[in-house]
């Protein structure tokens, strides 16, 4: 295992990412999970540009808002998110109000504060870890199921007139689009990598449970 965390600490460092001291209470596994969060974030904001550009009609719900101004508003504040324009929902509740029929507002921003808020909590809401800090190996392979049950649910929940509420991927045959599904599939890897990782360190088994693509979230 360590040939790989080598080419992970190694493929993250840039020239703003110098030593710190700080550096000297982390453990390898600190590292990665720094390196696992860092590209969990990046993805998010992606996937986040992506919805907005794909459902044009949810940014425009909030006045004189752009797709930067509304990305920043999530990634430039600490967890946990909370928002008065979600009622205070976070998490697995802004996730389930963002594709609820009766909601009115910004369907984009609300998915994204309740994902991102999904996948903090299963890092502890920790940005950086050091060697006291512990990561629950179970939380990190439930988000990631998560994360199958919200791509399911994008496909299936859709307004009277039998369209999605939320577009994502294209099946057109001019225009294919499946690059949300790849999204997706790099978040989920990431989660379940991490979730191994941590479970093979603190020997302890994840309980993989059959859980169907229809079922219901897991509470992280």
């Amino acid at each position: 295992m360590t040939g790989w965390i080598l080419v992970l600490l190694l493929g993250g460092c840039t020239a703003d990412q110098q030593f710190r001291p700080e550096n000297l209470a982390k453990r390898d596994l600190d590292f990665v999970a720094d390196a696992h969060i860092n590209q969990v974030d990046q993805h998010l904001q992606l996937l986040m540009r992506k919805l907005y550009l794909r459902n044009p009609r949810e940014l425009r719900k909030t006045p004189g808002a752009n797709i930067q101004s509304r990305i920043d508003l999530i990634f430039s504040l600490p967890p946990p998110l909370i928002f008065d324009e979600l009622g205070g929902r976070q998490s697995i509740d802004a996730m389930l109000l963002a594709m609820g029929s009766e909601f009115r507002g910004d369907r984009v921003f609300a998915l994204m504060v309740g994902l991102t808020g999904m996948l903090h909590r299963a890092y502890d809401n920790k940005a950086e870890f050091f060697v006291l800090d512990a990561l629950d190996a179970q939380k990190l392979y439930d988000s990631a199921r998560n994360i199958e049950v919200l791509a399911w649910r994008l496909k299936t929940r859709t307004d009277a007139a039998g369209t999605p509420l939320i577009l994502t991927n294209s099946l057109s045959s001019q225009d294919p689009n499946l690059s949300f599904e790849r999204l997706y599939g790099k978040l989920i890897a990431l989660q379940d990598n991490l979730a191994l990782i941590v479970s093979q360190r603190n020997q302890r088994t994840i309980n993989m449970l059959v859980h169907g693509l229809a079922s219901s979230f897991l509470p992280i």
